[in-house]
This record gives structure tokens, C-alpha cells and sequence, in this order.
């Protein structure tokens, strides 16, 4: 399963996506959330969700010089914290800008677990099941 932005054009800016991926792992507010909602330019202009893709060949792992981000079945990886060294090779490997840091310096990347689109008033972000397309 992976994460997917349906339809950015629903999006009203609200964050509720970005407060659910927080809340999920126990933190308030969003500092600890691993995906991104900015306006381009106002709510007549819209904006931008910033989620991981779930590359197959993630350009993030390859770059991890601890190994610490493991490659998940179907896309995407995991890490592992305990030999992340907060380098941040990983945030500027990811050509979709989609890996955040936290306050330790350690990434927040999305694992695709859905909990947020459950709190997504508009039906922008859905959970959806991989097809076999390379990516």
C-alpha cells in the first residue's frame, strides 16, 4: 500500500493531514510530522502536499552512509534510529523534497501507513494498493 495525493486541487490548507502523522506517533503540533501542506500562493492559488513517493530504487537510502534507511517491499523505506547519525544526506537526496528532519536532525519520512487520509475532510490523501508499474 502506499500513500497517494488524490487530488491536490481538494486541498484547503488545513494541515488536519500533517496533525494526524504527528498524532500517530505521539507528539502535538507538527514538528513531528512526515508530510508537508504549503500554499503556493494563497487559497486561490492552492497547494502543494509533500509526501514520500515510495520510490523503488529510493535515492535516500542510497545515500545513507550508516545504512540506516532499509528499503520496504514495494517503495519506500524505514528508519532504523539507532544508526541514523543525522547527516542529511537523505533530505538532499530526495528529488521530491519529501524527507523532513526533526529536532535531532534524524529524518521523518512517511511509511505509508494511511492513518492520516482518515482525517483528511476532503478526501486528498488516500491509502492505495501498489501496481506493478515501475516507477
Amino acid at each position: 500500500m502506499k500513500l497517494d495525493v488524490v487530488d491536490s486541487e481538494r486541498c484547503v490548507g488545513c494541515q488536519c493531514c500533517m496533525f494526524a502523522c504527528s498524532r500517530r506517533q505521539g507528539y502535538a503540533g507538527l514538528s513531528r510530522s512526515c508530510i508537508g501542506v504549503k500554499s503556493v500562493g494563497g487559497i486561490s492559488r492552492g497547494f502543494t502536499i509533500n509526501v514520500c513517493r515510495a520510490c523503488v530504487n529510493p535515492p535516500c537510502e542510497r545515500v545513507c552512509p550508516t545504512k540506516a534507511l532499509v528499503p520496504q517491499q514495494g517503495g519506500g523505506v524505514k528508519l532504523i534510529e539507532t544508526k541514523c547519525i543525522g547527516c542529511g544526506n537523505c533530505k538532499e537526496a530526495c528529488v521530491v523534497g519529501a524527507v523532513f528532519m526533526d529536532s535531532k536532525n534524524r529524518p521523518m519520512i512517511c511509511i505509508h501507513c494511511g492513518y492520516c487520509t482518515k482525517y483528511c475532510p476532503y478526501g486528498v490523501l488516500a491509502l492505495k494498493k501498489e501496481t506493478t508499474n515501475a516507477d
